[in-house]
């Protein structure tokens, strides 16, 4: 068997309820959460876009998607790759609802006949990995993952094992969402999903669901090899992944955490790390009951208690569904570099009846960097697991 490539993380850009842009989102994970709607502030689609048409044919999740690539390729720099190999993986839970919800009125107000005949190109869930394959001229693979919540990780494993076994040697990877309209949001909080008190706890004992957002994150990924030929500044590397199904409910994980428990082996498998080696884990945390208990369970299984520290930044973030493990991805790539783990926001009092792991609290927690682990757990059973080392 073919060693497998070692696979560079050159570039992240990073668009988030708590920050636009890389610094901006660092420092919002090192604040309290803000208060209110975890929107995206200080994006403009009309100034970001040089043609005032484009702007109002674009999905604001596909907009965004291409903000945050715009800010990762640009740290990046020059890849000169061929581009029949270099590619797109991108993941996103709904795709462009705004545009489909906006459309359906239109629809149900004025007729059929003034529905906009871009409705299909905007709302489809594939416009924002072909919006940057078009953009950067990447002719490799462009493809879309809708796994839920798990899609941005999912993304980012699938596009590192692309140039990790060949294929090819570059990738734009990430996730965007941008799906927090009235239906949407009436939806979640009828399944009871969201939080009825407006704060973000993972893993208190008092969670009560958790605080949807909009996000979008953007990894440029390079063969390391020919990173390191060009110059480039190397960031993190993605040292593996894994992706399996719980098989046993639409919305609930499987009893104990079993299905996480076998993504995370896999994960730590593929990357030829023990558990031992791993010394941050950023937990999927949603603030929910079941999900914070069943993570809580399957971390303490695999690596025991304490174990390595663990943040939820989704106390910051909101939870962005599909992009969530994109945003999570930057988050950890941020840590690294800054030699920090941030908090885990709104949490006061971790729930008695949780495991013991080893919660990061109140402030940023120095830490030499090391092997990290980014869990994703979706609805419909979707389970991944992203493993990333530093540079």
């Amino acid at each position: 068997m073919t060693t497998p490539r070692r696979v560079a993380i050159t570039g992240v850009g990073v668009l988030g309820a708590c920050g636009t842009g890389r610094d901006e989102f660092w420092s919002g994970l090192l604040a309290p959460q803000p208060t209110g709607e975890r929107r995206i502030t200080g994006f403009d689609p009309a100034a970001f876009f040089e043609n005032p048409k484009e702007a109002k044919r674009t999905d604001r999740f596909t907009a965004i998607a291409l903000a945050a690539a715009a800010e990762a390729v640009e740290q990046a720099g020059t890849v000169d790759v061929d581009p029949d190999r270099a590619g797109v993986i991108f993941g996103t839970g709904v795709g462009g609802l705004e545009t489909l919800e906006a459309q359906v009125i239109v629809r149900y107000e004025k007729g059929e006949r003034r529905v906009s005949p871009f409705l299909v190109p905007m709302m489809m869930a594939n416009s924002a990995s072909a919006a940057l394959s078009m953009k950067y001229g990447h002719r490799g693979p462009c493809e879309t993952i809708t796994t839920a919540c798990a899609a941005g990780t999912h993304a980012i494993g699938n596009a590192a094992r692309l140039i990790a076994t060949g294929r090819c040697d570059a990738m734009l990877s990430g996730g965007a969402e941008a799906s927090m309209t009235v239906t949407a949001l009436a939806g979640f909080s009828n399944m009871t999903a969201l939080s009825t008190t407006g704060v973000s706890r993972p893993f208190d004992a008092d969670r009560d669901g958790f605080i949807m957002s909009e996000g979008a994150a953007v990894l440029v990924l390079e063969e390391w090899a020919a990173a390191e030929r060009r110059g480039a500044t190397i960031l993190a590397e993605v040292l593996g992944s894994a992706s399996n199904a719980d098989a046993h409910h639409i919305t609930a994980p499987s009893p104990r955490g079993s299905g996480a428990i076998k993504c995370m082996r896999l994960a730590l498998e593929d990357s030829g790390i023990e558990p031992s080696a791993v010394t941050h884990i950023n937990a999927h945390g949603t603030s929910t009951p079941l999900n914070d208990a069943a993570e809580a369970e399957a971390i303490a299984a695999v690596f025991g208690t304490p174990g390595p520290a663990v943040t939820s930044t989704k106390g910051v973030t909101g939870h962005a569904l599909g992009a969530a493990g994109a945003l999570e991805a930057a988050a950890i790539v941020l840590s690294l570099q800054h030699e920090l783990i941030p908090p885990t926001d709104g949490t006061k009092a971790v729930d008695p009846s949780l495991p013991p792991i080893d919660l990061v609290l109140g402030e940023p927690r120095p830490w030499t960097p090391g092997p990290s682990l980014s869990n994703s757990f979706g609805f419909g059973g979707h389970n991944g697991c992203l493993v990333i080392g530093p540079a």
